[in-house]
Order: structure tokens, then sequence, then C-alpha cells
């Protein structure tokens, strides 16, 4: 039961006298769990790939590491897995033709370029600084800080599994509505 606000509705709305839809509670069943494909889409995607990380981390070092779930970089990319499934849950739900999906197509494109090109320079600058650091004699006022963090971005590679997984997610969670 899809329902329209009309401008008349709006402007009631503003005068604060909201019509009786806006004024009803939410059922507790949407508060704790609301019925939106992509927002629970981007949420999954986000958890999964970031639990992944576990397992991915063991493959490539042959350890296991529970910290990675809350580190970025590393695959598959959280960020690229989260946008993935946001656009295309909302292409599933609105069609490809909506402002929505356009809106979220050009996000992705931004966050993956953004996890691929600028963080990933970004920690590999941080890398280089760290071994400058390390080089400072002893008595120098550097030599103590702090080392920055070094893994930030992800491969291309990375971000195209996280692309992949986030569009897995989306088509899945689709499916099992």
């Amino acid at each position: 039961m899809d329902e329209v606000i009309t401008v008349g509705d709006a402007a009631s709305f503003r005068s604060g006298q909201a019509t009786s839809f806006l004024n009803s509670p939410p059922s507790s069943s949407s508060l704790f769990f609301p019925n939106n494909l992509p927002l629970i889409s981007a949420f999954l995607a986000f958890a999964l790939a970031q639990f992944l990380k576990i397992f991915t981390t063991w493959y490539k070092e042959k350890r296991w590491d529970s910290k990675k779930m809350l580190d970025s970089g590393g695959m598959p990319s959280s960020h690229s897995a989260t946008v993935s499934a946001l656009a295309v849950a909302i292409g599933l739900q609105e069609g490809s033709g909506s402002p929505s999906f356009a809106i979220a197509v050009v996000l992705a494109c931004i966050v993956m370029y953004d996890a691929s090109g600028v963080r990933l320079h970004a920690g590999r600058q941080a890398e280089l600084l760290n071994q400058i650091v390390c080089e400072f004699p002893p008595d120098h006022p550097l030599s103590s800080v702090r080392p920055l963090r070094e893994l930030l971005g992800h491969t291309p590679l990375q971000v195209v599994a996280g692309g992949i997984l986030g569009c897995v997610v989306a088509f899945l969670m689709r499916n099992s509505n």
C-alpha cells in the first residue's frame, strides 16, 4: 500500500496539521528490521565482505586474524560490496531508469574508484613514510612517532571481488522476498 503525498498534504504538514498516515506510529517490526531491500542488501554485503576477510587473510598468510573483520583494505572490498549491493537492489526494486538508481550507480563508481585509486596510493605513501621514519636516528624528534596505517585501499581485483559480492547479495535478497 503505497501512499502518495500531495502538494496540499505537504503544505498542511509544514503548517503543523500533518495527515493521519504521517502521524501513525511505525510498527514495532519496522523499527528493528526495516523492510527496505536496498538498505538490508547493503548492510548484509558489508558484513559478509568484512567476515570473508578472515578467510582470505588465512588463505594468503596462513594465519587466522579476526582483527581483519574491523580493518579497511583487504579482500574483498567491503566498500565496493556495499555500494554495488545498494545500486543493484535499487535497480531491481525501482528499475534502471529511476533517478535513485542513477544516484546509486554514480556513488558506486566514485567509491570504487576511490578505493582502488586514491586510498591505495595513500597507503603506499604511508608505507614509504614509515620506512623513512624507521631510518631516523633514535634522537630525532620524529623517530618515536606512531607509524601510519598502510593498508588503506584496495587492488583492482579486491574492488571487483567486492562489487561481484554486492551484486550477488542483492540478487539473492531480491529472490528471497
